[in-house]
């Protein structure tokens, strides 16, 4: 049986912060609702992705900015992070990690630079969002058999 990841919740402290920087990168809204009790949440899409993300007012009880690792495959990281940049964010330099993997997490292991041999995977941007939600662009040229 089939299973898809659909849709990745994001804790967010200030809606319409979030809308607004999302959008900003390009992100397709796709709904927005409210309820009762202050219940809000939006979806947003970005380009090419088949899962969504979506945060809100009474979405998730999960701490604002406490999402990381969050990652973003792109054919070209170089042009990904230029694009981004263009947008107004903040974007780290493009890294490879030194165990040349997978990256690690915090910066430790980072190394500058795309991967030296340019292997698919390898490469890798980050960026947060306002509240301080980890996104990861990785370098993605050719899939591992099977994907």
């Amino acid at each position: 049986m089939d299973m898809k990841l659909e849709v990745v919740v994001l804790p967010v402290s200030d809606v319409d912060r979030a809308l607004h920087f999302y959008t900003t990168l390009g992100w397709r809204l796709d709904a927005e609702f409210t309820g009762e009790n202050g219940f809000r949440l939006a979806q947003l899409t970005p380009p090419g992705s088949q899962a969504s993300i979506i945060f809100g007012h009474g979405v998730t009880t999960a701490e604002p900015g406490s999402s990381q690792g969050l990652l973003l495959a792109v054919e070209d990281v170089e042009k990904a992070r230029a694009d981004l940049v263009e947008r107004g964010v903040n974007v780290s330099e493009v890294y490879h990690d030194a165990g040349g993997v997978f990256y690690h997490s915090g910066t430790d292991y980072r190394v500058p630079g795309p991967d030296p041999e340019r292997r698919s995977y390898s490469s890798f941007a980050s960026f947060t969002d306002p509240d301080g939600n980890g996104w990861v662009l990785q370098e993605l040229t050719t899939r591992l058999p099977g994907r």
